[in-house]
């Protein structure tokens, strides 16, 4: 739901069974679980089939950019609490954010997010955001952040983060509670 202007992208919930009649590249990804390779496909006929996930099985399809660098933010209350690069060309290439060249333009365009879709965000959330190959910057992904990676990112923030995240359900703020998902069912 972010504007085009923070994605500089069309983004689109849709069906499986819609995705797979897509006869354009585009990149396809699961919203919430790995149920299949996040990645550019040629068209939908390469998802899974309805025999492997069902036909209203929702997946995010986007246009296909190319990004120079990307960033992992680790935001808390609406505030950058640590970051660090974690691609360059799309190949891992980890350093802290401060010790990046380009560490200001991040923080202003993670301000900028921030300022516009902070109330949209839970309060503990990781947010990736990369320089693309024309220059501007856009949201690559937000991700849960009892399950990102650190990379390079200072461990103190990142914990402040995630035990927000993934504290007790009895300290759960009712904004945060539109973000919960059912546990699973698990049979013995």
């Amino acid at each position: 739901e972010l504007p085009r202007e923070l994605t500089r992208r069309s983004v689109e919930l849709l069906p499986l069974a819609e995705a797979r009649a897509l006869r354009r590249r585009a990149f396809c990804k699961p919203p919430s679980d790995k149920l299949f390779a996040a990645r550019v496909y040629q068209d939908g006929s390469g998802l899974p089939g309805p025999d492997a996930l069902p036909d209203d099985q929702p997946v995010l399809v986007s246009e296909v950019v190319t990004f120079r660098r990307e960033y992992r933010l680790f935001v808390l209350d609406g505030t950058v609490r640590t970051g660090s690069r974690y691609a360059v060309d799309g190949e891992l290439d980890v350093t802290p954010l401060a010790e990046d060249p380009l560490r200001q333009e991040v923080a202003a365009f993670a301000a900028e997010l921030l300022t516009v879709c902070s109330a949209g965000l839970p309060s503990a959330v990781v947010v990736d955001v990369g320089l693309l190959a024309d220059g501007g910057w856009a949201v690559v992904e937000a991700n849960p952040a009892w399950a990102s990676g650190g990379y390079a990112c200072d461990p103190d923030g990142v914990l402040d983060v995630v035990l927000r995240a993934a504290g007790p359900l009895i300290e759960l703020r009712a904004a945060d509670r539109p973000y919960c998902r059912e546990l699973p069912v698990v049979t013995g």
